[in-house]
């Protein structure tokens, strides 16, 4: 069975707390268990990884290239202005396949999100569908890891 990874980076853990007239009422923990449910369903074993610090995620990155055949990607604000994490991306995304996520359409916000630094080391980027970005992103690793 393949394995993909899902990160989720700085206050991701917040959603159904901040701002739910973008993020809405439903919890991290109750979207992620959604999340994995509908990856097992389609023949995943899927596993969710939530860090507040760009370091974590860049270790975790780094750690999925011998674990995970696909990740699934939502960075947060670190989407905008993250090289680091670019750069961790860039080092094995010849091995592992990364699609950008993002709940709200980060087009249609304030525009300093307009521009995602990881969206050239993604194999695509899926945005504003609410939980759905991500069902959609599995669908994605689904067709690229066949």
């Amino acid at each position: 069975m393949k394995k993909i990874l899902i990160i989720q980076g700085p206050n991701l853990n917040m959603v159904g707390i901040r701002e739910k007239g973008i993020y809405g009422e439903e919890t991290a923990e109750t979207i992620e268990a959604e999340i994995v449910d509908y990856a097992e369903q389609a023949g995943f074993d899927a596993q969710v990884y939530q860090s507040n610090h760009e370091g974590d995620l860049i270790d975790r990155i780094h750690a999925a290239r011998n674990e995970f055949d696909g990740v699934i990607i939502n960075a947060g604000a670190l989407t905008h202005y993250s090289y680091a994490l670019r750069d961790a991306i860039a080092c094995v995304n010849k091995a592992l396949p990364f699609v950008e996520v993002h709940l709200s359409n980060i087009h249609a916000r304030e525009e300093f999100r307009h521009i995602s630094v990881i969206a050239p080391v993604c194999v695509g980027q899926i945005a504003g569908f609410g939980k759905a970005s991500y069902f959609l992103a599995v669908e994605a690793l689904r067709g690229i890891l066949k």
